[in-house]
């Protein structure tokens, strides 16, 4: 109590105390922050989440489709080393970040102020991918409940009335793959897709009305997000419990049941087939490192989210090492159990492995339900693969939303205070936003926003981020608080890495992604040139906010400009440093 009335002299009374106790005792004091904070019900429920967030459609919709492509086994070498150098050091980074301040995404920046935009826009970023990945998780939803139709599958022949006079099953007629210019693309699986759960119009000027059962199918997973995450990380953590298990599972049993089909060995041959010579070319080490960096999911504020539930001196180091490594081993892993199917539709087909291999939508839509519509029990396979699916989605959507939720609430006390309505809030405008893209151009929108929305957006936002931990607030400070959490400091690998290579890293695929861009297409449709100006200006509308920010902090603050400086970049500690930034010395004030 005497101490408590002494005034602090940095931070607040919780840090005062911590401080006066750390001198007192010789050792770090309990962090008193932790008291005020609800934590995870058990350790099991972080790492559950973190996994399920970042295992997501991708890894299997995606990483095997790019180490078939890639020189098969030969992309485990760029892979692993833009893991171990880049995508690691910024897992760890995030979850210390967020166990240490123990706050979301935009509060955060207390230990730097002037990069609040940061947080802003990372939020931002992930409630737009809400709009559009919820929409995903309803198609699985779909197929989920066409799935238990009475009798056979209704991708199973051309004679539902949604098929063309062009529908061609390819049981019946090979050349099929070789006839069109997109695989599968009047294929009994291909038409429904398009024709029945899409009914794709013919580009994005024409929006048409929302698809009602696609309508049905996405309130029922917002419903499920809102009972998942209205009472926070008690609620949330025991939730993943079954959606980030059951695709391993699922996963498992998919991968048994395929290694005993005909042509299986010669799929699985040509995923880990080795070709050292494509490690020449630069795309394939720039398919590695943006496959990296989404894949783990760092930079949208969910880890930050995640970890600020966390227990003080739980070991994050542990932490980040085990689930980022968890990730990368399941998008290997999930390559056997794609391409051992691959491999059966090419032998049954008798086609080649590349007439059959694809990536994205019309892996898990199309060419996959196509193959298990072949197979004995097809009922039963589909809807154990389409559960496989809703899992992957739901969890990875729930960390996004947590991100929203949390990094808002941290900021907005009245929001806080009434976090049920405010969830409840955020889940309705995620929905009526949604309408959009399940609508006849919903398709378009979709790819609009999942190219730009949390594209070079995201890339930005976390290379500021790194740059705001490692050279304004300091690896050295950084370093010391996860002394203070864990007892020791990060070695001299982390801090280069967090200081030098991390922030190259993302200047590299940032430069690519901007280098590499083209206008958008969706199949055969080239979208338009606005279209692809409404997609860089919502890119902007994220990455804006972290100038915007900067400048409205330096107008508000009060002083000249060398003690706006001052304020607006403080941090822990009161250790003066000194940086020369465009010919100008500020003195910047770490906490």
């Amino acid at each position: 109590p005497l101490l408590a009335r002494r005034p602090p002299p940095f931070g607040g009374r919780a840090f005062a105390l911590r401080s006066w106790g750390e001198r007192l005792s010789g050792a770090a004091a309990p962090d008193f922050r932790s008291q005020e904070r609800e934590t995870w019900g058990k350790k099991i429920d972080f790492l559950l989440s973190v996994v399920g967030f970042s295992v997501d459609l991708a890894n299997v919709w995606r990483f095997p489709y790019l180490c078939y492509k890639n020189g098969g086994g030969a992309f485990l070498i760029p892979y692993s080393l833009f893991l171990i150098i880049a995508g690691m050091p910024l897992f760890y980074m995030e979850l210390a970040l967020g166990q240490y301040n123990r706050e979301g995404a935009a509060t955060v920046w207390k230990i730097c102020p002037l990069f609040k935009g940061v947080g802003y826009a990372v939020i931002l970023i992930a409630l737009y991918v809400g709009f559009y990945y919820n929409v995903i998780i309803a198609w699985s939803l779909y197929y989920l409940f066409a799935s238990f139709s009475m009798g056979e599958l209704p991708w199973v022949h051309c004679n539902n009335h949604w098929n063309t006079p062009n529908c061609t099953d390819p049981k019946a007629n090979n050349s099929v793959f070789f006839n069109v210019s997109s695989k599968l693309k009047n294929t009994p699986a291909a038409e429904f897709y398009e024709r029945r759960v899409l009914q794709i119009s013919r580009g994005i000027h024409e929006i048409g009305q929302p698809r009602w059962q696609l309508v049905l199918c996405l309130l029922v997973v917002v419903i499920i997000l809102f009972f998942s995450l209205w009472k926070g990380v008690k609620t949330s953590g025991k939730v993943v419990w079954i959606t980030a298990t059951l695709p391993y599972v699922v996963l498992s049993v998919l991968l048994i049941h395929g290694l005993t089909l005909p042509g299986a060995y010669e799929g699985i041959k040509a995923y880990l087939n080795i070709d050292f010579g494509r490690l020449r070319e630069a795309q394939v080490w720039i398919d590695a490192a943006t496959q990296i960096f989404y894949s783990l999911g760092a930079g949208f504020g969910v880890l930050i989210a995640f970890a600020s539930y966390n227990e003080f001196h739980n070991n994050c180091y542990r932490d980040a090492l085990m689930t980022s490594t968890i990730n990368c081993v399941t998008s290997f892993i999930s390559g056997f159990a794609i391409f051992s199917i691959l491999g059966y539709m090419a032998h049954i087909y008798k086609v080649s492995i590349k007439d059959v291999a694809t990536e994205g939508a019309g892996l898990v839509f199309i060419l996959y339900p196509e193959a298990i519509s072949t197979l004995n029990g097809s009922t039963f396979w589909a809807i154990v693969f389409f559960i496989m699916l809703l899992s992957l989605g739901i969890d990875s959507s729930m960390g996004g939303m947590e991100a929203v939720i949390t990094g808002l609430a941290d900021d907005f006390q009245i929001l806080k205070r009434n976090r049920k309505l405010f969830t409840l809030a955020v889940c309705i405008s995620t929905f009526l936003l949604s309408l959009l893209c399940v609508s006849n151009g919903g398709i378009y929108i979709l790819t609009l926003l999942d190219n730009y929305a949390a594209g070079t957006s995201i890339l930005f936002a976390v290379l500021v981020e790194a740059i705001g931990v490692s050279w304004f607030y300091g690896v050295d400070r950084f370093s010391e608080d996860i002394q203070r959490m864990l007892g020791f400091k990060p070695g001299i690998y982390w801090r280069l890495c967090w200081k030098f290579v991390s922030p190259g890293f993302l200047l590299f695929v940032i430069l690519v992604s901007v280098i590499n861009s083209k206008p958008l297409t969706y199949d055969q449709y080239t979208f338009p040139t606005w279209a692809n100006s409404v997609g860089w200006a919502v890119a902007s509308s994220s990455m804006i906010l972290v100038p915007a920010y900067i400048l409205y902090k330096l107008l508000r603050t009060p002083g000249t400009f060398q003690q706006v400086s001052d304020r607006a970049t403080k941090c822990h500690g009161n250790v003066l440093c000194e940086m020369k930034i465009a010919s100008v010395k500020l003195r910047v004030c770490f906490l």
